[in-house]
């Protein structure tokens, strides 16, 4: 198995509690405040060995630029299966809500969105194999820690997997500045929510698979938002109505 670089406190320290496979974990030399002492006494507990570095090394460690004093390698995320998607709702009794991203390439957005996707309850995050970013440093350190607890999927096909989906009652809504108004539209039970990537949107092909168009209301001078914010937006309009 590969091994996968993680960086920053709170990736660290979730990849931790979530008992993640640590292959080495390094802390920054002097470095004591509370959330690396939290790490380093986490560490301890599982009988990892923390290597004290110089802030010189660390730099040169780095694959984010932004290591915030602690590096760890790790045993490399394994993509989910769908059906363990479904079966994580199935689990919680719940109708299954899953994010679906169609080429997003911003590591930094797609982890905001795995995020996302943890604290809005959804049960994963399905994204295509070609044309995407995939599961990286940067993502997970993004995720902020959701990465060991919201599975992601990757498909061949965004379209086959969503007329798949829908043989099992899942309904889908795609972002679409030109949709109807999210506030007008039914987003309760099953459902599939599809963020396009960043500048394209939904590609033709998806969005015509999708059930529903949702446009976000805007106000201001320019017409769209980051990806990773259409996704919170939209996300929680569908955590409101499933209250």
């Amino acid at each position: 198995m590969d091994n996968l670089k993680i960086e920053g406190r709170n990736a660290v320290l979730e990849a931790l509690r979530a008992g993640r496979d640590f292959e080495s974990l390094f802390v920054q030399k002097e470095l004591r405040d509370g959330p690396v002492n939290t790490i380093i006494r986490e560490a301890g507990k599982r009988g990892i060995r923390v290597q004290y570095v110089e802030k010189e090394r660390m730099n040169r460690l780095s694959e984010t630029g932004s290591h915030q004093g602690v590096i760890a390698r790790i045993a490399s995320y394994q993509y989910a299966e769908v059906e363990d998607l479904l079966k994580a709702a199935a689990d919680r009794g719940e109708p299954p809500f899953l994010i679906l991203l169609d080429g997003i390439e911003d590591p930094h957005n797609l982890g905001a969105i795995i995020r996302t996707a943890n604290l809005a309850g959804a049960h994963g995050v399905i994204i295509p194999k070609n044309r995407a970013v995939g599961l990286t440093a940067v993502v997970a350190k993004t995720s902020a820690g959701a990465l060991n607890y919201t599975g992601v999927a990757r498909v061949t096909n965004l379209a086959s997997a969503i007329e798949d989906l829908k043989k099992q009652g899942l309904w889908f809504v795609c972002a679409d500045m030109n949709g109807t108004v999210m506030y007008d539209l039914d987003l309760k039970g099953p459902i599939g929510l599809v963020i396009g990537g960043e500048g394209n949107g939904v590609s033709r092909l998806v969005r015509e698979k999708c059930d529903m168009t949702a446009a976000i209301p805007m106000k201001g001078n320019i017409d769209s938002l980051n990806a990773s914010v259409a996704a919170g937006v939209l996300a929680y309009e569908i955590v409101r109505q499933r209250r």
